[in-house]
């Protein structure tokens, strides 16, 4: 094994404070089914979609709003803003400014958007990593958020959902979660796509699954754990990317992991998560429950294609920094029910 494939900042890291945002609107599987194929329930239960004045942007302001308020530190300490999406409402135009005005963190730091697919977010989280331990400045946000779409009828169109999470990266002796280590596994696997001026990604079915999905992810998460010569067995909680309810279950168990490690983490079957901050919503869900001396190993994916892998061992300042901002399952309760009528108009499905 070689070292360099272990990303580990030479300044100690972790989270000091995340939050996640959750749209209310909910749109049932089985309405999606009921539309497209007369019938059956789909194979999600429901996914979380974005009202008529919410985006990506909006999204991303209120989960970083509630990492703020668990980080407990005033938003011009933040050294970088970072946004990760697939559905960034401007094509020229940053989302990193807008958030960062919104949380009065401007002018002095750095802000720009990441683009990777269902990654972009941890993507973003790696940049912050670096940033702190660089010691170029100590506090950083990176955010995931989405709204993102699929073609009417499409496969994707069962999961592709609305959410956001932020996490801010500080120095490990204000960290809830240190980082133990990281690593990215990547190559140019064309498993899905958009090009210029199209509205609806492209995929390639089964393909997404393997050498796309399974490959990157069991990748990246093994190479992670013999860097840091840890089992499945040394972490209490695993998160993987969650396209479908069924995927992260069988990579799970490729891996070494129980069903029981991953529960707490898999929301893909009640909000979606298909999105740029899918994984990071399932850390979020984790960290809302975790005790102090917890492991959690981390495992994103993005369509083109790529893995980041993270594992993180949580302190004793976990309990205190809960509560301080709605937990991931309050925006999971606060649902109202929408049907695929009232969703064609909140996501601009009919185009001229």
């Amino acid at each position: 094994m070689t070292e360099a494939r272990l990303m580990k900042p030479q300044r100690a890291v972790g989270i000091i404070g995340y939050g996640a945002y959750v749209p209310m609107y909910r749109l049932p599987g089985a309405e999606i089914a009921r539309v497209w194929t007369g019938g059956g329930r789909g194979p999600v239960r429901e996914k979380a979609v974005a009202g008529l004045d919410e985006d990506t942007i909006t999204i991303a302001i209120e989960a970083a709003r509630n990492a703020i308020a668990r980080a407990e530190i005033l938003p011009e300490a933040l050294r970088a803003i970072w946004v990760g999406s697939e559905s960034h409402p401007y094509a020229v135009k940053p989302s990193a400014t807008l958030v960062a005005e919104a949380l009065g963190a401007t002018p002095y730091l750095l802000a720009g958007d990441f683009e990777f697919a269902c990654k972009a977010g941890t993507e973003a989280l790696q940049a912050a990593m670096g940033l702190v331990g660089s010691g170029m400045g100590d506090y950083a946000l990176a955010i995931g958020a989405d709204t993102a779409q699929g073609r009417p009828g499409d496969e994707l169109e069962y999961t592709a959902a609305s959410g956001g999470s932020a996490f801010i990266i500080g120095p490990a002796e204000r960290a809830v979660a240190v980082c133990m280590g990281s690593l990215s596994y990547v190559t140019d696997t064309p498993d899905f796509w958009r090009r210029a001026y199209q509205h609806y990604p492209s995929h390639g079915g089964r393909f997404t699954g393997e050498p796309a999905y399974f490959h990157h992810i069991e990748s990246a998460g093994r190479a992670l754990m013999e860097e840091l010569a840890l089992t499945a067995q040394d972490f209490t909680y695993a998160i993987f990317h969650q396209p479908n309810v069924k995927f992260p279950g069988r990579v799970a168990e490729r891996l070494g992991f129980t069903e029981a490690q991953i529960e707490t983490g898999l929301l893909s079957g009640v909000i979606g998560n298909t999105y740029a901050g899918a994984s990071l919503t399932g850390l979020s869900a984790v960290l809302d429950i975790a005790k102090p001396g917890d492991r959690i190993l981390l495992v994103s994916f993005g369509s083109g294609a790529g893995s980041d892998a993270f594992a993180w061992e949580l302190t004793e300042r976990i309990t205190a920094c809960q509560d301080k901002a709605p937990h991931t399952a309050d925006y999971i309760k606060r649902r109202v029910e929408i049907d695929y009528a009232l969703y064609t108009r909140y996501r601009g499905k009919l185009r001229d």
